[in-house]
């Protein structure tokens, strides 16, 4: 039977009735989501995420630093990252990059923590997880440098929970990132956002939840759960005119190559 991978999603944060990780994996088997990628976003969980991968073994994990907090980055943080980088389970380095919307952290910090973690990513031969919101213009130049120093071939990653421009996503393409979507790309105001992916390549395209964030239609209004990402992919099966096996074969194999992952 064919399934789904949840690329992105938090299962360290509070989750309605409580669930813990166990109910929120137990509900994705039950929903064709078969594996999980749990996402650190800042030092204080690097150890929380990798707990939750070793206690269930379709659940993998990122380490990385969110650019909302890029000012608390120093040079024992980053020392801190190099150990956790190394488990087995960890698949990329992220979720890190640039968010000039909220502006938590000063832009050049950003840019300089974001560059910082690309460093680690290329010497732990990772991929990256990219933020990226309102700073494109700087940060398509961070990628092009950072694809420049990995091995010829590697995967470098993906920009998860797309919303940016078609310009700034054919350039990533072309520098070989995926391009993963959230629930973002069921609501009704984004349109114009499903109209862009049918010009993007299949074998590009990851789906995720950013849970307990962006809840897709139809569960709007509720606290996003992982087992939810099955609702973007059926409309994303719909607007590329796929049934939904085919859909979720292509997107599962996309992400084991993208993350380099390792199904059991």
């Amino acid at each position: 039977m064919s399934f789904l991978i949840d690329t992105h999603c938090h299962l360290n944060y509070e989750y309605d009735g409580g669930k813990g990780p166990a109910e929120l994996v137990k509900d994705c088997a039950e929903n064709q989501v078969n594996y999980l990628i749990t996402i650190a976003t800042e030092e204080s969980n690097f150890k929380t995420v990798q707990e939750i991968s070793e206690r269930f073994p379709n659940v993998f994990h990122t380490i990385g630093v969110h650019p909302h907090e890029a000012s608390l980055v120093n040079p024992e943080v980053l020392k801190t990252m190099r150990p956790f980088l190394e488990h087995p389970k960890c698949v990329a380095v992220g979720e890190i990059g640039l968010d000039y919307y909220y502006e938590h952290s000063d832009r050049k910090k950003q840019q300089e923590e974001c560059w910082s973690q690309m460093e680690l990513a290329m010497d732990a031969k990772k991929p990256l997880v990219i933020h990226s919101r309102d700073g494109e213009e700087d940060l398509l130049p961070l990628l092009t440098r950072y694809v420049k120093g990995m091995p010829t071939g590697a995967s470098p990653g993906v920009i998860h929970c797309f919303t940016g421009t078609e310009n700034f996503a054919r350039a990533c393409l072309d520098l070989g990132f995926y391009i993963s979507l959230s629930g973002i790309f069921t609501f009704k105001n984004t349109e114009s956002l499903r109209q862009m992916i049918k010009g993007f390549p299949l074998n590009r395209l990851l789906v995720e939840t950013d849970a307990p964030f962006l809840a897709p239609v139809p569960m709007r209004g509720k606290k996003c759960e992982p087992f939810m990402v099955k609702h973007t992919a059926l409309k994303l099966a719909e607007v590329l005119g796929m049934n939904f096996d085919d859909l979720a074969d292509a997107t599962t194999a996309n992400a084991v190559r993208c993350f380099g992952l390792k199904l059991i």
